[in-house]
């Protein structure tokens, strides 16, 4: 099992992936809220659109933009039960376990904390 650190290396190297950014609005908008609440809006989010053995609308389920932990979800490949799979060999068709989900929070809020405080700001 990879680390969080290992994972997110991995991510950089696609070119696709590597591709998300958090806009001056996320920031503000995590800022104002607060680590926390972001922390508990990704719980949500993993618990409604990944966790279900069945997620609805699998593939499309996740928006591009809106909130940060929508682009961190594409950033980190965690975006549906597909990019799941070929990323890290979660199988499709199983309902997520709470650490499985808690593992992916957790890639979640790592990749968005780097984004707060990476070297281009």
């Amino acid at each position: 099992m990879q680390t969080v650190q290992q994972a997110l290396d991995k991510l950089e190297r696609s070119r696709f992936r590597s591709g998300f950014r958090l806009s001056a609005d996320d920031l503000a908008y995590i800022s104002d809220r607060g680590m926390d609440v972001i922390r508990s809006h990704a719980l949500d989010f993993v618990r409604q659109k990944l966790a279900p053995a069945e997620p609805a609308n699998d593939g499309r389920q996740t928006p591009m933009r809106g909130h940060p932990v929508f682009k961190a979800m594409h950033a980190c490949a965690c975006c549906c039960r597909g990019c799941l799979y070929k990323w890290y060999r979660v199988p499709k068709g199983r309902e997520l376990t709470p650490s499985q989900q808690e593992r992916i929070v957790n890639l979640l809020m790592a990749w968005i904390e780097r984004q707060r405080s990476g070297p281009e700001r």
